[in-house]
C-alpha cells in the first residue's frame, strides 16, 4: 500500500471516529430537554456530521479511493465550506443562549446575525461559475482561487464574536460561577479554530474533525454536569451543588471572610398554589429566583443561590459585615415588589429570610448553618 492510500485510510479512520462520537452524543441528547439552547446544540451536531462526511468524501475522491469526478469533487468542497459556516453559526446561536443573551431572542437579530452565513452561501454559488474561491484546474487538481480566504472569514467571524462577547460578559459579572461558565464558553472555540488554521496550511493533517469532536464531547459532559447540579425550573443550583460549593469555599477561605447562609421561604405559598394553581405557583418561584439573582449582583463578594426544596431557597454569600447582608435582604424585597408589579400579580408575593454565618475562627458544617438559619426563619414567621 502506497503512502497516499495510507494517508487516506488514516484520514478516513479519524473522520469515522469523529462522526460516530458526534452521532452518539446527538442520540443521547435528543429528547432529554426541549430547551431552545439544546435544540440549537442538536442542529450544530447535525451540521457537524455533514461537515465531517463532506471532508471525508473530498479526501477519498482527491486521493483516488473513490472514482474521480470533477463535479463530485466540487460538490464535496461546496458542502464542506457551506456547512463549516452552518456549524459555526449554530454554535454561535447556542452559545448566545447559554449566555442568556437578549440579542438572539429577536428574530430580526437572528436574521442579521445570519448575514455571514448567507454571504458564504452566495459566494459558493458564484464560485461555481467564476472559480474565485476554489476550482479544479486543467490537470484535474483542486486549486485555491484569489478570494479563498473569504471562506474562512465568513465562517470564523462567528467564532471570534462568540469569544469576544463571552470575555466582555466575563469582566462585567461579579458572580464566580457565572464567570467560570463564561470563561469556558470563551475558550471552547479556540482549539478547533487553531486546528482549522493549521489545516489551512497543512491540509493533509486530519486535525479539525478530531478537535471538533473532542470539543463537542467536552460540551456534552459539561451540559450533563449542569443537568445534575442545576434545578430545572428556576435554573438555580440544587442541594448537591450547594454542598459542593460550600466545601470549596471553606477550602479557599484563607482570609477567613465570614460566610453567610440565608434560608429564604415564600410566604403563604400553599395558598398561592391552592387559589391560583400550580402553574402560577411555579411562576412565583421563578420570580423569587430572579429577585435573588438581581439582588446578588449588589454584593461585593461571591454569592451562590440554590433551590433547597419546595418554596425554600438558600443563598451562600461572603460578606465583611452584617450591614452588607441586611442591604442584600432589602434589595431582595424591593426587587420582588418590582417583579410582582411587572407580572401584574393578583397576590402580594413576599419572602421570609433567616440568617446564619460561619465563625471567622472555626468553620461551621453546612448542616449546622442550615439548621441555625432555618430556626431563625421560623422564629420570624412566628413573630409575623
Amino acid at each position: 500500500m502506497n503512502s497516499t492510500n495510507l494517508y487516506s485510510l488514516l484520514y478516513l479512520e479519524v473522520n469515522l471516529f469523529s462522526i460516530a462520537l458526534v452521532i452518539i452524543i446527538a442520540i443521547k441528547t435528543m429528547g432529554m430537554t426541549k430547551m431552545v439552547a439544546q435544540r440549537n446544540f442538536i442542529r450544530g451536531l447535525i451540521c457537524l456530521v455533514i461537515f465531517f462526511i463532506s471532508d471525508m468524501v473530498w479526501v477519498l475522491i482527491s486521493n483516488g479511493l473513490i472514482p474521480y469526478s470533477k463535479f463530485a469533487l466540487m460538490a464535496a468542497s461546496n458542502v464542506y465550506f457551506l456547512f463549516s459556516a452552518f456549524t459555526t453559526y449554530a454554535w454561535f446561536v447556542y452559545f448566545e443562549h447559554l449566555q442568556d443573551s437578549h440579542f438572539i431572542k429577536s428574530r430580526r437579530n437572528l436574521l442579521i446575525s445570519a448575514a455571514f452565513l448567507i454571504l458564504q452561501f452566495v459566494s459558493i454559488i458564484i464560485n461555481d461559475f467564476t472559480g474565485i474561491l476554489y476550482y479544479i484546474n486543467d490537470n484535474g487538481e483542486y486549486a485555491r482561487g484569489p478570494l479563498y480566504m473569504l471562506l474562512y472569514i465568513f465562517a470564523y467571524i462567528y467564532v471570534v464574536v462568540t469569544c469576544i462577547r463571552a470575555f466582555a460578559k466575563f469582566f462585567k459579572t461579579d458572580n464566580y460561577e457565572r464567570k467560570m461558565k463564561l470563561l469556558k464558553l470563551a475558550f471552547f472555540p479556540v482549539a478547533p479554530a487553531i486546528g482549522g488554521v493549521v489545516q489551512l496550511f497543512l491540509p493533509k493533517i486530519p486535525i479539525v474533525c478530531a478537535l471538533l469532536a473532542l470539543s463537542v464531547m467536552i460540551l456534552y459532559l459539561d451540559w450533563l454536569e449542569e443537568m445534575i447540579s442545576v434545578e430545572p425550573l428556576t435554573r438555580l443550583s440544587n442541594r448537591k451543588q450547594l454542598v459542593y460549593i460550600y466545601e470549596q469555599w471553606l477550602k479557599n477561605n484563607e482570609d477567613k471572610t465570614p460566610i453567610y447562609l440565608l434560608m429564604i421561604d415564600a410566604d403563604h405559598f400553599k395558598e398561592i398554589n391552592d387559589t391560583y394553581g400550580h402553574v402560577e405557583g411555579d411562576a412565583a418561584l421563578v420570580r423569587i429566583a430572579d429577585a435573588l439573582r438581581t439582588a446578588c449582583k449588589g454584593l461585593k463578594k461571591r454569592a451562590t443561590i440554590a433551590r433547597y426544596g419546595g418554596d425554600e431557597f438558600v443563598v451562600l454569600a461572603r460578606a465583611d459585615n452584617d450591614d452588607e447582608i441586611n442591604e442584600f435582604i432589602a434589595d431582595v424585597q424591593k426587587e420582588l415588589k418590582i417583579l410582582n408589579e411587572a407580572a401584574k400579580s393578583k397576590y402580594d408575593l413576599q419572602v421570609c429570610i433567616g440568617i446564619a454565618k460561619t465563625d471567622t475562627i472555626e468553620d461551621r458544617p453546612l448542616k449546622e448553618l442550615l439548621v441555625a438559619a432555618d430556626e431563625k426563619l421560623y422564629d420570624k414567621k412566628r413573630t409575623r
